[in-house]
């Protein structure tokens, strides 16, 4: 079985030193099943690919299995031939380092995002196209795939539960060999090796930074442990504690500051009535509301009757769990309840939930993102959901300074990971519409100073 690792970055043969493997000689090792084996078919400063070439033992596995009744099946399979849990195995020996994030000769570079490529020979993708776009799509990968037929001498036949996969996107090496060491075993569902709670950590560990957001995490979760619902029962469990923080450390208690500051000015109220109004005048019939942290907007969303349809989305169960009391979704009729979803996911994964509706708004939530994660909040919104309408609140970081008491170069929330001033905010937006095929139009949200501008900047996107 074979898998291939391609970028263009120049110089490409920086990949040699980010999987730690010469490309001018072959690299082999035996493992318990086979052997593996690393080699670059072309290595040059514009394109470096590097190629894993997985030699199962097929009889050997056979012989190694005891005194456990052998049948046919253990002789005639796919095993030999076909990406799945020893492909994940040959990856965390071969590139282990690589797989850690680390690089001794270029760590910069491998903490950084390049563009890189993916093929996988023959993949089987037990429950389809459907379920390998579903898998790696929401992560940023263009995913094409071409299903194999059952056999060509034969084509009546008709096709596999194979395919040749291609994914594509700029990302690190690291997460590209995490997403595979954790999904080929996902989509094949037949692991080679006893599941015990180790496994666990394994995926804890390999999943880390991507796993919790992901709108198919159940799924994952339950075909990477096999046949152990116990198993998989304690792997969420455990992605739900690590997803939700402390309860002193919650969304709430944390903006509990930001409220205080701009109490006086009754902020949070007008910028609500502000994105309510421009919701209307645009027309909008369903709105999701992305962030929606503990439902305050939502709960207006919902009450606005001319919105046939609400929902709301965050990444913190805990804030959800808020949202649904302040509905009151358990009292609701099974009509009523129709007309709005709340549901757990985050806005730099693609997530078919947050399509097909009028509007999206994200109010006061994109200065909570790391700024590295921008461009894939971009591409999953404004490529990925497509909404008619797009509506983006920020604080306007130049206003701080006539907050009394409030200390210069602080943000408003200790979860703020920037604030950007007027003009800053204008070129993001203004970029983003360009890029995307949006037009923008400004607003101001609170009492604009003549020279520092208003508390809030608000931007609508439409098609």
């Amino acid at each position: 079985m074979l898998l291939t690792i391609t970028t263009t970055h120049r110089p490409a043969t920086d990949l040699g030193f980010l999987l730690a493997k010469n490309p001018a000689r072959t690299h082999s090792r035996k493992l318990s099943f086979g052997a593996v084996h690393v080699f670059y078919p072309e290595a040059g400063e514009e394109r470096c690919t590097a190629a894993l070439l997985l030699d199962l033992d097929a009889l050997g596995l056979v012989r190694g299995r005891g005194r456990e009744q052998r049948t046919l099946a253990h002789y005639v399979n796919d095993r030999a031939y076909v990406a799945s849990s020893f492909m994940s195995v040959a990856i965390a020996r071969s590139f282990s380092t690589a797989l850690a994030g680390r690089s001794k000769e270029r760590q910069k570079l491998a903490e950084t995002a390049i563009p890189l490529s993916a093929e996988i020979a023959v993949l089987p993708c037990r429950g389809g196209e459907d379920l390998l776009r579903r898998l790696f799509e929401p992560l940023g990968y263009a995913v094409a795939a071409e299903q194999l037929p059952l056999d060509d001498a034969f084509p009546e036949w008709g096709p596999s539960v194979y395919f040749r996969v291609r994914l594509e996107a700029t990302c690190r090496v690291s997460e590209i060999l995490n997403h595979l060491y954790v999904l080929l075993p996902v989509l094949d569902r037949d692991k080679h090796y006893w599941i015990g709670r180790d496994e666990i950590d394994k995926l804890l560990a390999k999943g880390e930074g991507w796993l919790k957001d992901h709108p198919e995490r159940e799924q994952i979760v339950q075909r990477y442990m096999g046949r152990k619902p116990s198993l998989a029962r304690e792997a969420l469990m455990r992605l739900v504690a690590e997803d939700d923080p402390a309860p002193d450390e919650t969304d709430a208690a944390r903006a509990a500051e930001e409220e205080a500051l701009e109490e006086k000015i009754s902020l949070n109220d007008e910028r609500h009535r502000t994105v309510l109004e421009a919701l209307k005048q645009a027309g909008a019939s369903s709105v999701v509301d992305l962030g929606c942290a503990e439902g305050r907007l939502l709960k207006r969303l919902y009450e606005e009757r001319s919105f046939e349809r609400v929902a709301g989305m965050d990444a913190s169960i805990r804030s959800l769990e808020i949202a649904a009391r302040r509905l009151y979704l358990d009292r609701m009729t099974e009509r009523q309840r129709a007309r709005i979803d709340l549901f757990q996911g985050a806005l730099t994964y693609r997530d078919r939930r947050i399509a097909g509706f009028d509007a999206a708004c994200l109010i006061e939530v994109i200065e909570h993102l790391d700024p590295a994660r921008l461009p894939a909040l971009e591409q999953a919104l404004f490529g990925f959901a497509r909404p008619r309408i797009l509506i983006v609140t920020t604080p306007n970081r130049e206003y701080n300074a006539l907050f009394k008491g409030m200390p210069q170069d602080r943000l408003r929330h200790r979860d703020h990971r920037f604030e950007w001033t007027r003009e800053e905010f204008r070129q993001w937006a203004g970029g983003a519409a360009e890029r995307n095929g949006y037009a923008v139009r400004y607003a101001t949200i609170g009492e604009v100073d003549e020279s520092l501008g208003p508390p809030t900047q608000m931007a609508v996107f439409t098609q």
